[in-house]
């Protein structure tokens, strides 16, 4: 019943949308926008040509070359596998079940540098695991291998978080319809499931990836820090700050946002495209 006098906007369905709108763009500002604008106005203060120096040096090109290569591989891994968890998770009912689901999140909840420590200890020459590799010749701490356990550890979880309540949701009823009309299991995955968990699959992918890249105290210890083979990007950027070479460090760390950024973007887009096709 409408009261005379009152006019209803469609869109206004949570009361106070201008308050709550307000007090989140300012929430925002104040946690994100503010604090990141700080890093261009340090950078604004270089020249192009002490900017494009910081940016080439040798060093730092190295630990691009491994912080981007190894991100890229830890979140490869992470689709692979946290969608095989996510999937068991969803589908199947076992023993012990909710206590796998919550070892799931342990990578959010446990300091980074207990994990890289962890990590350290389990893999290294003499370590529980590492001792095994060894035999086969394989090193893992301080190597490239370790940076890629350690980014996969702290990435596990944006992939099963982000797939998992996307299988939930699908209608096992589609499933069965496809299989009366003769589909087989690869083609009702293929064809039926796997298309509409693209999306979710592509977004935990990109957070696992852009997560990788800025990640620190995992790593430090696992990588061993050697200059022009194991140093990451992150870690420069500790080097320049512990050196006051603030416009420096800034310079860096916008080379990162940025890619971050541009990932993400590429990921929305993507994810626009595919859900137009699929529409």
């Amino acid at each position: 019943m409408f009261l005379p006098g009152f006019t209803f906007k469609k869109n206004s369905i949570i009361p106070g949308f201008g308050l709550t709108m307000g007090f989140t763009m300012f929430y925002l500002s104040f946690l994100v926008l503010i604090p990141l604008s700080t890093i261009f106005i340090n950078t604004a203060g270089l020249s192009l040509h002490e900017l494009w120096g910081i940016l080439t040096a040798p060093r730092l090109i190295a630990s691009y070359k491994l912080t981007f290569g190894t991100s890229l591989a830890a979140a490869a891994v992470n689709a692979v596998f946290g969608f095989i968890i996510a999937w068991v998770l969803v589908r199947y009912s076992f023993p012990g079940k909710r206590i796998i689901d919550g070892l799931v999140d342990l990578p959010f909840a446990l300091p980074t540098a207990v994990a890289g420590i962890t990590l350290t200890t389990l893999y290294a020459p003499n370590g529980l695991l590492g001792k095994f590799l060894a035999l086969f010749g394989i090193k893992a701490a301080y190597a490239p291998l370790g940076i890629v356990i350690a980014l996969t550890f702290i990435g596990l979880p944006f992939v099963v978080r982000m797939v998992q309540p996307v299988l939930a949701s699908l209608d096992k009823e589609i499933e069965e319809a496809a299989a009366s009309l003769g589909a087989n299991r690869w083609q009702t995955f293929s064809k039926v499931i796997f298309p509409e968990v693209v999306p979710a699959l592509l977004t935990g992918f990109s957070l696992a990836f852009a997560r990788a890249l800025g990640e620190y105290g995992s790593v430090v210890f696992i990588s061993g820090n050697m200059p022009m083979r194991t140093e990451i990007t992150p870690l420069l950027i500790m080097s320049k700050l512990e050196q006051y070479d603030y416009g420096g460090a800034s310079a860096v760390a916008c080379a990162l946002l940025i890619v971050s950024f541009l990932l993400l973007l590429v990921v929305n887009v993507i994810q626009w495209w595919h859900q137009r096709r699929y529409a």
